[in-house]
């Protein structure tokens, strides 16, 4: 496919989704596969809410190699047909990130998000010989991450840069959150060319300057929240859209807040997804799990919030 097709698979609310572990820390399939179900169910997986798989707050980075097809196997096959399934692809080398995007696009992902190859403390001119290289190994879409802040030389994703991607034809989008130096609205000069998507809480801010979607740590809790939110901001009704994404931050922001001073990772999410009664199981050390005590103040946020039943 072409970039303007392509640009029409990864857009709106790209969903990151947990990686279910089971009590000896493997792979829990079985949970992936009821999971997956779930969420198709209430709206993701489609052309304004693909699925990302094996993203950093799904805990990506703790899979091995051999882990990865077979989660992105079992999320394609639950998902069903036409479903929209992305991939996560960790920081590596080229070559070994063109053989994990030919692996997941032959497993049926319709995109990728690739961070920045930030071990490699990379200049502008490598962003691109990287990212060019990899489209043109591959057929599937590809969302930059655009990961800086990992970068001890601080290299980031240029307007500069990103034009120079234009003839990188399976390069459509980019996940944007610019450096302390970087004016946000440098996004006006390629969002023409490619869809960005906003990593900073400025949904209503992107979209007004043409980007085409928002990441959300809500999505795979609530995805009823975040599709009506998305449906307002392309109606352009822009209070209603920030009052629509508001929505359970300051309820749940003080318990997120206690829960990630405890321990380091991601694991809030998996205590949200306890919370409504679909656990994932606990994150791999040396992320300690959400206890049961935050699990059930968490629910009893969120049956306030209406999120759960009573």
């Amino acid at each position: 496919m072409n970039r303007a097709e392509l640009r029409k698979l990864i857009n709106g609310i790209p969903a990151t989704v947990p990686t279910p572990f089971d009590d000896k820390f493997g792979l829990d399939l079985a949970v992936m596969t009821d999971l997956t179900k779930w969420w198709v169910e209430h709206g993701l997986g489609s052309d304004v809410a693909p699925l990302k798989v094996a993203a950093a707050m799904g805990e990506g980075p703790e899979l091995s190699d051999a882990e990865l097809p077979h989660l992105l196997r079992t999320a394609v096959n639950a998902a069903g047909p036409g479903k929209r399934i992305m991939c996560a692809l960790k920081p590596k080398n080229t070559m070994h990130t063109i053989e994990d995007a030919k692996m997941a696009q032959d497993l049926g992902v319709i995109g990728l998000q690739i961070d920045l190859p930030f071990f490699h403390h990379p200049k502008q001119d490598d962003l691109v010989r990287h990212f060019t290289d990899i489209s043109d190994a591959i057929d599937i879409g590809i969302m930059i991450y655009n990961t800086h802040w990992f970068n001890s030389l601080g290299a980031s994703m240029t307007a500069e840069t990103m034009n120079r991607l234009k003839d990188a034809e399976h390069v459509v989008a980019l996940k944007w959150s610019p450096k302390a130096d970087q004016e946000y609205d440098e996004m006006c000069e390629f969002s023409d060319t490619f869809n960005v998507i906003d990593n900073t809480g400025q949904a209503v801010r992107c979209h007004k300057n043409g980007g085409r979607g928002y990441i959300s740590g809500m999505v795979a809790i609530r995805p009823e929240r975040d599709l009506e939110a998305w449906q307002l901001l392309e109606e352009k009704r822009y209070d209603e859209a920030e009052a629509k994404l508001a929505e359970g931050k300051a309820e749940l922001g003080p318990w997120q807040a206690k829960v990630g001073a405890k321990t380091g990772g991601y694991n809030s999410m998996k205590g949200l997804m306890a919370a409504i009664g679909l656990p994932a199981g606990s994150p791999r050390p040396p992320t300690l799990p959400v206890s049961d005590a935050d699990v059930a103040e968490a629910r009893q946020i969120l049956k306030k919030l209406g999120w759960v039943a009573n």
